[in-house]
């Protein structure tokens, strides 16, 4: 074991079933469908006002409909917590589109932003403009909805964090932020377990969701770290890389680090946010392999279940289990291509970090949920914390735990939670430094979102994470 001193829990291999048990238990507590409407529901103008302006992207476009109202003279009631639902229909296998016509059903159409159609930024700049538009023409309607809007994310950890970094937005802008919910839709729902909206699409998913809205309605508000990554790498694209991921002009790195070795003649930068995690390696590959068969074999891809079975797959057949039988250097440790360097909490001093010559994954962990629930960190013992320098881990503590994994074999013990992680350090900056030598390319993923990053053999690739000054909002489930 690499850790004596873990004491970790056994019990989330089964949390699945059980939060299924329990969805089917709670069913008999029935709610209102008209009522659970009265309470979300925006006024009828209020949504078509938001819809005009998101899809002419022009915040004047909604102005007819408050004329048509205010002409009335008749004061209109806002809703007691309105809500707006994003979706992702891709996730959650067949139920995507079902789950589209549901959520319809239960409040305004307008109100359930397909995220195939409509992006989280056009919402946060034009939906909500709107309203903020609307309040400056005297609507106390539009005003009191803004104040109370919450919004829940239908997807899995990638789809959340892409709404959450756009929501992020509003908090840069000086501009009101909006609390968040989670209907989970993806493989792996690590940011909705932690936050107690569950593991898994419930099997009795139509009621399940009137409960869940009801719950968003009056949920408790709570936070959560975020981290920024900034990439500066030579003159190059990332291809197909998350949503969350994008190029900008320019990235200042930490000048209390110096770059090392020639720099080249132009530089290309990219900037993203990441809320559960970000990982380099064989476990971003495998998720490369899948994610890019979701894409061009999508009925592959129908929920949690084959999506494993494909994961496993990809974790045979790209040699997470069996790299002594082979010699590419592509399947080696990362030692021979990363550096590592961090600064401690409330530290202003860089130290270079030593990567175990075995490991072929390291992990940058947020919260204390990864792939499925698993705690690869483990619930460490006092002493041990004492020893490695550690202090207990929590999802709004300012630092990030660090760990390896080995190869297959290692990583199944650790999912199954019969031993920690390869523990390597705590952190509340981290700067990798990528030269790629015999590589040409690297696997990297935030949340879920896998993409090749491309290595250049004679000039470094700098990787740096640190905290976004301000938390997310999120709401808190059961």
């Amino acid at each position: 074991m690499d850790t004596p001193g873990s004491e970790t829990s056994r019990t989330s291999g089964r949390s699945s079933v059980i939060e299924s048990i329990k969805g089917r238990a709670m069913a008999g507590f029935r709610i209102p469908k008209e009522e659970l409407r009265r309470k979300i529901t925006m006024p009828q103008y209020l949504r078509l006002a938001m819809r005009d302006a998101i899809q002419s992207k022009d915040l004047d476009a909604g102005d007819r409909h408050y004329a048509s109202i205010a002409s009335g003279g008749e004061a209109v009631p806002p809703p007691d917590c309105p809500l707006v639902v994003f979706i992702n229909s891709r996730s959650g296998g067949r139920h995507g589109p079902e789950l589209k016509a549901r959520l319809e059903d239960l409040m305004g159409p307008e109100q359930v932003l397909d995220l195939q159609l409509v992006r989280p930024d056009e919402f946060v700049d034009y939906g909500l403009g709107c309203l903020e538009k609307l309040t400056e023409l005297g609507d106390s309607c539009a005003k009191e909805t803004r104040e109370k809007l919450r919004v829940v994310v239908a997807g899995g950890d990638g789809t959340v964090g892409w709404v959450l970094g756009c929501l992020g937005e509003l908090k840069k802008q000086g501009r009101q932020t909006v609390p968040t919910a989670i209907i989970p839709l993806g493989t792996g729902n690590d940011l909705s377990r932690s936050f107690g909206w569950g593991g898994t699409f419930p099997f009795n998913w139509k009621s399940a969701i009137k409960r869940t809205l009801d719950r968003a309605r009056t949920a408790p508000i709570t936070r959560l770290d975020s981290w920024n990554v900034s990439i500066s790498m030579p003159s190059g694209e990332i291809n197909d890389g998350p949503h969350c991921l994008k190029r900008v002009d320019e990235c200042l790195l930490d000048e209390g680090l110096e770059m090392e070795g020639e720099l080249p003649e132009t530089l290309s930068y990219y900037e993203g946010v990441f809320y559960n995690y970000f990982s380099i390696g064989m476990d971003a590959q495998v998720a490369y392999g899948f994610h890019n068969l979701r894409n061009e074999k999508p009925y592959l891809a129908q929920g949690p279940i084959s999506n494993k079975l494909i994961y496993s797959g990809y974790s045979c057949k790209q040699g997470w289990f069996f790299t002594p039988c082979v010699s590419d250097p592509s399947l080696r440790g990362l030692k021979n291509i990363v550096r590592m360097y961090v600064k401690k909490l409330n530290s202003s001093e860089w130290e270079q970090v030593y990567i175990p010559s075995s490991v072929r994954s390291i992990v940058a962990l947020n919260l204390n949920n990864y792939a499925s629930g698993r705690n690869p960190w483990g619930n460490l013992k006092p002493e041990y914390l004492e020893k490695r320098g550690f202090v207990e881990a929590h999802v709004d503590d300012g630092l990030l735990e660090i760990f390896g994994l080995k190869q297959g074999w290692h990583a199944s013990f650790v999912m199954t939670e019969l031993i920690s992680a390869k523990h390597i350090a705590q952190a509340a900056v981290i700067r990798f430094e990528f030269r790629g030598g015999e590589w040409k390319e690297g696997y990297l993923q935030m949340d879920g979102e896998p993409w090749k990053q491309p290595m250049h053999r004679d000039y470094s690739t700098y990787v740096e994470i640190k905290q976004v000054p301000f938390q997310s909002v999120m709401l808190k489930g059961e």
